[in-house]
């Protein structure tokens, strides 16, 4: 009797085991089966992978393409040789999305500077992860559900950076060699600070420099404050930022700049103190009255750095409301650094107003030669 009601118990166990296996297996089956159907949707009709392994602990997805939108200057907004992604399957459970890590390797990402000076990355993945869940209804909370990213890492791939505010079609300067993280991102509020970093090369006709980005952005404000440095970059890539050409030879014939630049935005003012050395610099003198660098004559420019060999550094500050339609970031600190280079130089106030004037009669004559008269 003793020896029935044990082996009934036994039973009763090894069954009570069995479905709490079941469910188990079942509840994991579920989580790997949520895990791919919100990558699928978050890839959207713009992306694809050519597999997406969902394991016990991770997510892996191979050679992932993001096309880019009409008008993107590159063919894809993000090509990735691989995507690991560890999410956290309890809270999945609990339909709520948190991702521990993602890690992208061998990629390459495209950022787009708009002509009014604002960035753009992932367009598509960006309107996807902010879109309702499939099935939410309009008074559902999923509608307005939390997305937490605990940290994100870019490795051994390249940052292309297309830049409307110097050029149409866009100047573009490859940072290569690079790698990048991005701790803490709150969808769909971000109004916590996310912390960035960004390393990498730039390869120049004659140099390649480094350069690195850090800090901590509220996105949702643009409340921030970062630091951006530039280590023996070759001038020739920032051509299109320091010159104003008439001819089409470039002025630049050698030489490499080193910049640091402290940032601190709040309630849309900047606050922006920094220095720019430029080492070896020359320019040569094409004898065109329309030609300056940093709107001083390159005539003065090419004589004053003959005394310096090459080497001048500048010390400027950036102030300004972001929201001013007036204020342009470039153009400040262009003002800010010919201001200063031609103190540095020794070029007189004279001096460049006399190179000003000879650039509004080189135009009219230039003007007049078009007209014919």
């Amino acid at each position: 009797m003793a020896m029935s009601t044990a082996r009934r118990v036994a039973v009763a166990v090894a069954g009570i085991v069995l479905v709490l296996l079941v469910i188990a297996l079942g509840g994991l089956y579920f989580a790997q089966y949520e895990v791919k159907q919100r990558i699928i949707s978050v890839l959207g009709p713009l992306g694809s992978a050519d597999s997406i392994d969902v394991g016990l602990t991770s997510v892996r997805l191979t050679n992932v393409r993001l096309k880019g939108p009409p008008g993107w200057p590159a063919p894809d907004s993000l090509r990735a040789d691989q995507i690991t992604i560890v999410p956290d399957v309890r809270e999945l459970l609990q339909k709520r999305v948190h991702i521990r890590s993602a890690v992208v390797t061998g990629f390459d990402l495209s950022v787009v500077r708009k002509a009014d000076g604002t960035l753009q990355l992932l367009p598509n993945l960006k309107e996807s992860m902010s879109r309702p869940d499939t099935g939410a209804s309009v008074g559902d909370v999923s509608v307005q559900q939390e997305k937490l990213i605990d940290h994100i890492a870019f490795q051994q791939g390249t940052f292309e950076f297309y830049d409307l505010t110097v050029s149409k079609p866009a100047y573009k300067v490859a940072v290569t060699n690079a790698s990048a993280t991005v701790d803490h991102l709150h969808l769909p509020a971000l109004t916590e600070p996310t912390n960035v970093a960004v390393n990498g090369s730039i390869v120049g006709p004659a140099h390649t420099g480094t350069v690195s980005f850090g800090g901590w952005i509220k996105i949702a404000s643009k409340d921030s404050q970062t630091t951006s440095t530039l280590r023996g970059v070759d001038v020739a890539m920032l051509d299109p930022y320091l010159l104003k050409k008439a001819g089409a030879k470039t002025q630049i014939a050698g030489g490499t700049v080193d910049l640091t630049v402290e940032s601190t935005v709040t309630s849309y003012h900047l606050h922006a103190p920094g220095a720019i050395t430029l080492h070896h610099l020359q320019l040569a003198d094409n004898g065109n009255p329309l030609d300056t660098f940093l709107s001083i004559p390159t005539k003065a420019a090419v004589a004053a750095l003959k005394t310096r060999n090459g080497d001048i550094t500048v010390h400027f500050v950036l102030d300004g409301n972001l929201r001013d339609p007036k204020f342009s970031v470039n153009e400040n600190l262009l003002t800010k650094l010919g201001t200063g280079f031609a103190q540095a130089m020794g070029v007189s106030v004279e001096g460049v107003a006399k190179g000003a004037g000879d650039t509004v009669k080189g135009l009219g004559n230039a003007l007049k030669n078009l007209l014919g008269q």
